[in-house]
C-alpha cells in the first residue's frame, strides 16, 4: 500500500499534535485513534501526529521490561493500517507502533493518508535497557506528503541533533516527533510540570525546530504504564523555535496554522543555518 505522492499548494496549513494514552487493546486503540483524527479534522487539520506506540502501547519498565509483556508486534502490511488508512482519508496521519521483521522488533512509525503509506522510521536511538525490546534502526529520511517534504523521529531521536539536522539536509520542512516519553525515573518531581524530563522535552522540541529552522510536530504519551507517567506536553513549533500550540500535560490536541514553506523561507531569510555550517571543520 503506497499512496501517491503530491505537494501542497503555498498557503496555510493547519497541524495537530495529539497527547493521548494507549495500551495493549488494540481495538480500544484504533478507537481512540478515530476520535482523534475526527477531532483532527474538525479543527481542519490537513496533518496529524499520533503519539509513539499508539497502537500496542509502549513499555511498562525501561529499566528491566518484561520481555513476556511487550507489545503486541505487528508486520508493516498488516491490516490495521489499512483501518487507520481508511480513517485517516485525504488527512496525513504518523502514528508509531512495534513493528515485526522476521524474529526482530523495531520500536516504529508508518506515515500514512487514505491512498497509502508515504513514509516509514525505525528508532535509531535506544535508551536505557529499551534494546531488550526492540533492536536499533539505522537511517533517517524524508518523504514527500501533500502537507510537504516530512521526517520522523521517535523518542529519544530527538535527544540527538544529527537525527533532526540529517532529515533538514534531506529536505524535510516539517519533522514529526512521536513520543511515549516519560517523566523522570530516577528523580521523580512531585508534579510533571517540575521534572526534569518535562523541561527537556520542551527543550529539544524548540531547539530542533530553530536550529534546523524547520517545524516540529510533537506528540507524546499521557497516563500511566507501569512504573512509567507519560508527560503529554503536545505541541507545534515554528522555525524560530516558538510553541505555537501546545496541551501541557492533559490529553488533547495541539492544533496551529501556518504556512510552513513561507514560515521557514521568512526564518531563513537573513540567516540560513543549513547553508552556512563548516562541516569541514567539524570532523574528527
Amino acid at each position: 500500500m503506497t499512496a501517491t505522492r503530491m505537494t501542497r499548494p503555498p498557503g496555510p496549513t493547519r497541524i495537530a499534535a495529539a497527547a493521548a494514552h494507549f495500551g495493549r487493546d488494540l481495538d480500544h486503540d484504533l478507537g481512540r485513534i478515530g476520535r482523534l483524527i475526527d477531532g483532527a479534522r474538525a479543527e481542519g487539520a490537513a496533518l496529524l501526529v499520533l503519539p509513539d506506540a499508539a497502537i500496542g502501547g509502549y513499555l511498562a519498565d525501561l529499566r528491566r521490561p518484561d520481555p513476556d509483556a511487550l507489545p503486541p508486534a505487528l508486520k508493516p502490511d498488516d491490516p490495521i493500517f489499512e483501518q487507520v488508512a481508511a480513517m485517516a482519508r485525504d488527512m496525513v496521519v504518523c502514528v508509531g507502533f512495534c513493528e515485526a521483521d522476521g524474529d526482530d522488533r523495531y520500536n516504529a512509525a508508518v506515515c500514512l493518508t487514505g491512498d497509502g503509506v508515504l513514509g516509514r522510521h525505525r528508532k535509531v536511538h535506544l535508551p536505557a535497557a529499551e534494546h531488550i525490546a526492540y533492536r536499533a534502526g539505522n537511517a533517517f529520511a524524508a518523504f514527500d506528503t501533500p502537507v510537504g517534504r516530512v521526517g520522523m523521529l521517535i523518542d529519544y531521536d530527538k535527544t540527538f541533533p544529527e537525527s533532526a539536522r540529517t532529515l533538514a539536509l534531506d529536505g524535510a520542512q516539517i519533522v514529526a516527533c512521536l513520543s511515549a516519553w516519560p517523566a523522570s525515573i530516577t528523580n521523580a518531581a512531585p508534579k510533571l510540570s517540575q521534572d526534569r524530563q518535562s523541561r527537556l522535552f520542551d527543550l529539544y522540541d524548540c531547539a530542533r525546530a530553530a536550529e534546523n529552522q524547520i517545524v516540529v510536530v510533537s506528540s507524546n504519551q499521557t497516563g500511566a504504564a507501569g512504573g512509567l507517567r507519560f508527560l503529554g506536553q503536545a505541541k507545534v513549533v515554528g522555525p524560530a523555535g516558538n510553541i505555537l500550540a501546545r496541551t501541557w500535560a492533559k490529553a488533547g490536541l495541539a492544533v496551529a496554522e501556518l504556512d510552513v514553506a513561507g514560515e521557514i523561507a521568512n526564518a531563513r531569510r537573513v540567516l540560513r543555518h543549513l547553508d552556512e555550517r563548516r562541516p569541514e571543520v567539524y570532523r574528527r
